[in-house]
């Protein structure tokens, strides 16, 4: 494990998560979070899978899997992307897998993300973008801290009507 927290921890991805990064990929519903449109292929999630080994100052991003410690089960994967070695900041997603929301994982990784973005990679800030109605999410950051620092109006179409975006920030203070 990479970085272990009170209940979960974070590790590398391994190939043996394909399948399951292949499935929340390509989970319609959570695409609402993000600006996926399109599908992913299994050969693309395996490509990217590999190209995870290389390094966050190369790859410009890194992404963790969250793991429960006593049942060694993976219910998640949190993110860090748009990674700016000479601005020292970074963006952050989450995702917790359904059957395991509302149980305490996502806030524990997440504090497990931050130390480590603060500590070791020295970074200044983490950001994120968040659909205005998505509140559990919002809630989420802003329970870490994360200030909204500005609003996209009608910035996502989901199908039906237009959705703001909020840009939450954490700033380091040490």
């Amino acid at each position: 494990m990479f970085i272990k927290g009170n209940i979960v921890g974070l590790r590398a991805m391994e190939p043996k998560d394909s399948d399951l990064i292949y499935q929340w990929e390509n989970d319609m519903e959570l695409w609402k979070s993000g600006d996926t449109l399109t599908p992913y292929s299994k050969f693309s999630i395996d490509q990217f899978v590999i190209n995870a080994s290389k390094d966050i100052y190369e790859a410009k991003q890194l992404r963790l899997m969250i793991v429960l410690l006593e049942e060694s089960i993976t219910v998640g994967a949190i993110d860090l992307y748009d990674f700016d070695p000479y601005h020292l900041r970074a963006g952050v997603g989450v995702m917790i897998n359904r059957a395991y929301r509302r149980k305490g994982y996502a806030s524990e990784a997440l504090n497990l993300l931050i130390k480590y973005a603060f500590n070791t990679l020295r970074l200044h800030q983490l950001f994120c973008s968040i659909r205005e109605d998505n509140h559990e999410s919002i809630s989420l950051f802003r329970k870490k801290d994360f200030q909204i620092s500005g609003t996209k109006a009608e910035w996502l179409w989901d199908g039906t009507s237009w959705k703001g975006e909020l840009f939450l920030q954490l700033i380091q203070t040490k």
